[in-house]
């Protein structure tokens, strides 16, 4: 034991997981409980290695069992909230990240003072009443308005209108974004994929309700709207690049899609963005919601990409959530700190 101890000490250490590498601002990270996913959540391939697919005389989806491996090295899940707390912490400490966290008010403020460095705080919103809301995220203007006083919220998101079959145009949206277009607080939506066979589940999730372009009645009546739009759009590269091109104010984060997806799709999909030009307006984020491995698994995915350079990648990492969230002068410095 003691000879491996030290063969392990003594092996290098990846570039990836240096202590004294530069900052990263992960957008897209969760203050979750453990049985968030359920009673007994499965493991988590990073990519997914087969995608699921469905034998309805089975009544399962055959790439989502795991009941043998899915996959060469599944993530598995956090057994306690005290666990994805604390190892979500340890690989943020690790990888010198700065995250964006979201999910009630108590239990982000749990993670804030647990991190006080590393943690921004966000906050969910989900439509009172709406398939899948279950009181979970569902607050009033006044008490978002009374959050952001208190200083509890400097992000409004994730919306989760797409997984209640709610449009991001719907007028019962409006009061959200008209707050948001006054506190001049940004704003993260998810427009993109869900879990597999969401649509059967409980609540009213729809793939079309993750096309970007449902977005641009809202940015026309808020031109000062600053909106990341979570997973990207994905796959919708073409209609998230319209976006782009006509909003000047949108970011897009790469939660999930960053680590789920298969590598060639993911990297096709990332490419095209950024060789059209948007490589200053794509954020890193991991989605990391209780298999905090996954965090690795996909900061990896962006320093691999061989097709981003050295400063591209920093943009993703670091810069251009910086300029969308207007860190201060202050705050970038002490991230920088040695």
């Amino acid at each position: 034991m003691r000879l491996l101890l030290l063969i392990t000490a003594l092996l290098p250490v990846p570039a990836w997981a240096k202590a004294d590498r530069e900052p990263i601002i992960d957008m897209h990270l969760h203050a979750r409980a453990a049985d968030y996913a359920g009673a007994n959540p499965p493991p988590m391939c990073t990519p997914f290695e087969v995608m699921p697919r469905s034998d309805s005389s089975k009544g399962v989806y055959e790439g989502m069992t795991f009941d043998r491996p899915p996959c060469s090295n599944p993530i598995h899940p956090a057994t306690t909230n005290e666990q994805v707390m604390r190892d979500t912490i340890a690989a943020m400490e690790r990888l010198n990240i700065i995250g964006v966290v979201s999910g009630e008010p108590e239990m982000v403020g749990m993670w804030a003072e647990a991190a006080p460095m590393r943690i921004i705080k966000a906050v969910d919103y989900r439509l009172p009443g709406t398939r899948g809301s279950d009181h979970v995220g569902v607050r009033s203007i006044d008490q978002l308005r009374a959050l952001y006083a208190q200083g509890k919220l400097r992000v409004i998101g994730e919306i989760m209108a797409q997984y209640e079959g709610v449009s991001p145009d719907d007028p019962r949206l409006e009061p959200i974004w008209a707050l948001a277009a006054e506190l001049d607080v940004p704003v993260a939506i998810h427009l993109g994929p869900g879990e597999p066979g969401q649509p059967y589940a409980k609540g009213g999730y729809r793939a079309v309700l993750g096309d970007p372009l449902l977005l641009e009645p809202v940015l026309i009546r808020h031109a000062g709207l600053r909106v990341s739009v979570m997973h990207a759009g994905y796959p919708m590269a073409e209609r998230m690049r319209a976006l782009l091109f006509s909003y000047p104010q949108v970011y897009v984060d790469i939660g999930s899609i960053v680590y789920t997806e298969p590598r060639p799709a993911f990297y096709d999909f990332l490419r095209e963005l950024v060789e059209a030009g948007y490589g200053d307006r794509i954020m890193f984020g991991s989605d990391q919601m209780i298999w905090p491995g996954v965090i690795d698994a996909s900061v990896r995915a962006i320093e691999d990409a061989p097709f981003l350079d050295d400063q591209q990648k920093r943009n993703i990492f670091y810069n251009n959530a910086a300029r969308f969230l207007r860190l201060t002068t202050e705050e970038v410095a002490r991230h920088h700190k040695p």
